[in-house]
């Protein structure tokens, strides 16, 4: 494994290891984790107690977190003519069909959004090859998919995360940027973790929450105490 450098060394030094972290402990301590010289995201991963492989057990949402992400979000809107106009003054950074569905089949993806409306999906259904892997894949359940795109546009805008587990039981969230003050990371850690356990499966037995970690995007993890996540 390579050696860490000597930024992360004195960063992790500052957590014990021995410790669980309450979340206003952990949202305070990891502004001060971050050694980075950029403003870092901050990220929340939570293991869960499910097995995404039964598909009563997939656990797929999405929140608007309170006080945004801290990122710009480029949204696509995939719509025909007659919703173009309405996605352009909703502030869609891309608008169109046909030209952007030829650009994804040629490799183009630099948006972090798509949204689409019903109407529309039987032709884009062959992107989802392209952009389901990279979670861009306009979905119903998400919200992207909608005859309302001035809605979903400005969701997406005003820091809406769509979150799904992995095939190891692990969400992962970027909830804020080590720049938020630590009260607003912990307002937006705590929106996310209501809906996550809001959208425990029926079936799901034993622990659903089994460990819980927040770091910056380039600090160590700090380990969170199951009780600040499951009182949430």
């Amino acid at each position: 494994m390579a050696q860490r450098g000597k930024k992360y060394q004195e960063a992790a030094k500052l957590i014990d290891p021995e410790l669980e972290y309450t979340l206003a402990e952990a949202c305070d301590l990891v502004k001060k984790t971050s050694k980075a010289n950029f403003d870092e995201s901050v990220d929340l991963d939570l293991r869960l107690g499910v097995d995404p492989r039964h598909a009563d057990q997939m656990v797929r949402g999405s929140v608007t977190l309170p006080n945004g992400t801290g990122k710009e979000i480029r949204v696509l809107a995939l719509v025909s003519e007659a919703k173009q106009e309405e996605a352009e003054e909703a502030g869609a950074d891309h608008v169109g069909l046909d030209e952007y569905i030829e650009k994804i089949e040629d490799g183009w993806t630099d948006v972090d959004v798509i949204v689409a409306t019903p109407d529309v999906m039987g032709k884009i259904g062959r992107l989802g090859r392209i952009l389901g892997p990279r979670g861009l894949m306009p979905n119903p359940k998400s919200g992207t998919v909608t005859n309302d795109v001035a809605d979903a546009i400005d969701e997406a805008k005003s820091g809406k995360v769509d979150f799904r587990v992995d095939d190891y039981g692990i969400l992962h969230a970027s909830i804020g940027r080590v720049s938020f003050d630590a009260s607003d990371l912990r307002e937006n850690a705590l929106a996310f973790m209501r809906e996550v356990m809001r959208l425990r499966p029926a079936s799901a037995k034993g622990l659903y929450i089994r460990s819980a970690f927040m770091s910056s995007s380039m600090g160590p993890s700090i380990p969170l105490s199951r009780s600040s996540v499951i009182s949430a």
